[in-house]
């Protein structure tokens, strides 16, 4: 057994002799201990030794079972491709095909999809044979697909070195801090979250996981706020992982004596760009948000903000186990902890992994990011401006949902907005874009805008499963009303 994951399992086996009054893990109508938690993984375990598989699959929302099964994989060293539940039917069904997936666990919901896969029932688990070898790197462990910016997911294969490296980084980053109750928010199959099970596994937590439908969140943007909340407080959780907008929620929440701050220990952040103006009411209220950078090439978490080593507006520090550095053009390049290679394609033998994003270091050494490398644009005036950085101004205020922004080659900065209240006015939007301009530079500010008839979304073909903007196809579908902005 590899390093890293010796040492998960000592830990746990710690845990259930020296903490055994702790709850590893809790759900809506169960609990386990550590010693139940490990019985679990390991009666799980034989089970898929014994059934021979290749590949495995977790096509499950949030439960206590996803975790057990997703660590007894982890321990037989079996492939395990996490399917989020945002993904659509022809997602799964690519993931399959392409990972070659021949034995998998799926909730009920999931029945359908997996016959039409081609899967039958036998016993535990869904079966169907492998057609041709998939051809992944040896040592995988993980699986993880991100949708990107296209409608076919990549699979990014990871060993479990680089998985639990990451996640040992992750409990030491908040040590400090000594949560002992965890909430997982996101979906388990999105690598963030995976890891965040991982490192409060290391630490001994006590781990609540609740499906997505329980807490009230969604697909990939719908959130049920009072649900979730609810969920926060009755937890209580002290630690938690969070993407920008569900911060924007929290921070309203306690600003408005929804929910108490002095709850929260230590809360991480990433996913997208946060706001300057976003962190700053999270520190007026005294919410201890910890702002990080990472991608899943890189086994997810690469910079983090901590309570000794916090800057907020930056990404973090390298963590320990990360050498970072930036290219002539200001990317921002990654050596350490680096996937086995993308399913399909050649193993990954090069030494720097470029990431796409640029970035720049302060005299201290913290990451500032300045947005993805691609979507930059260029105005008429030679400016270059990141869209990123000026959509996560104009959506993490409380009235903007969605926002799409667009310079190229042009004297002003055009933007389509969507509110998060329908029945929200004009001029509620117009003093969002006011607020969001003075904290950028000029040559960056929202000069025009029109407010958009319908949101972006999947269906429409304007949004991606995980709720990033399709870029393209929104500059094609929108060509008209951007070119009357520009002539107004």
């Amino acid at each position: 057994m590899r390093h890293e994951l010796a040492a998960l399992r000592t830990a746990l086996q710690n845990h259930r002799h020296f903490r055994p009054a702790v709850y590893a893990l809790r759900g809506a109508s169960s609990r386990f201990d550590y010693q139940q938690l490990w019985d679990g993984i390991e009666q799980r375990q034989a089970l898929l030794e014994a059934n021979g598989g290749k590949v495995f699959a977790l096509v499950m929302d949030n439960s206590l079972e996803a975790v057990l099964w997703d660590l007894a994989a982890l321990f037989a060293g079996l492939p395990c491709v996490t399917l989020p539940p945002f993904f659509t039917q022809a997602q799964r069904a690519h993931c399959f095909d392409q990972s070659q997936v021949d034995i998998a666990i799926a909730d009920e919901a999931m029945t359908a999809d997996m016959e039409s896969a081609g899967f039958h029932r036998e016993g535990v688990f869904w079966r169907r044979a492998q057609s041709v070898d998939p051809g992944i790197p040896a040592g995988t462990a993980k699986i993880t697909y991100t949708s990107g910016t296209t409608g076919t997911p990549k699979g990014v294969c990871l060993s479990a070195d680089a998985l639990l490296r990451v996640a040992q980084e992750l409990e030491r980053a908040s040590r400090s801090a000594a949560p002992e109750r965890y909430l997982a928010v996101l979906p388990l199959a999105v690598l963030l979250e995976n890891l965040g099970i991982y490192a409060a596994l290391l630490a001994g937590a006590s781990i609540t996981v609740s499906s997505q439908q329980h807490m009230g969140i969604s697909g990939a943007t719908g959130v049920d706020w009072p649900r979730l909340l609810g969920t926060l407080v009755m937890s209580g959780a002290q630690s938690l992982i969070l993407v920008p907008q569900l911060l924007l929620g929290l921070v309203t929440a306690i600003e408005r004596k929804l929910v108490p701050a002095g709850q929260f220990r230590f809360v991480a952040v990433g996913g997208a760009r946060v706001s300057a103006d976003l962190l700053q009411r999270a520190a007026d209220v005294d919410l201890p948000v910890y702002q990080g950078y990472g991608l899943s090439e890189c086994a997810s978490v690469v910079c983090l903000n901590r309570p000794e080593h916090n800057r907020p507006g930056s990404v973090g520090l390298p963590l320990p186990h990360v050498t970072v550095r930036l290219a002539d053009d200001g990317e921002v390049l990654v050596r350490g902890s680096a996937l086995l290679g993308y399913l399909g394609d050649q193993p990954f033998s090069g030494d720097w992994l470029h990431t796409g994003d640029i970035g720049e270091f302060d005299a201290d050494g913290y990451l500032f990011l300045k947005g993805r490398k691609k979507h930059q644009f260029i105005t008429s005036f030679g400016r270059n401006v990141n869209p990123d950085w000026v959509e996560a101004e104009l959506t993490q205020r409380g009235t903007i949902a969605q926002a799409f922004v667009h310079g190229e080659g042009l004297n002003r900065n055009l933007a389509l907005l969507w509110p998060l209240n329908p029945d929200c006015s004009d001029e509620t939007l117009a003093e969002t874009v006011a607020q969001a301009n003075a904290q950028l530079p000029d040559y960056a500010q929202v000069h025009t805008w029109q407010r958009l008839a319908s949101p972006f979304t999947p269906d429409n073909g304007l949004l991606t499963s995980n709720g990033r903007l399709r870029r393209e196809a929104i500059l094609s579908r929108y060509r008209d009303t951007l070119s009357e902005l520009v002539s107004e």
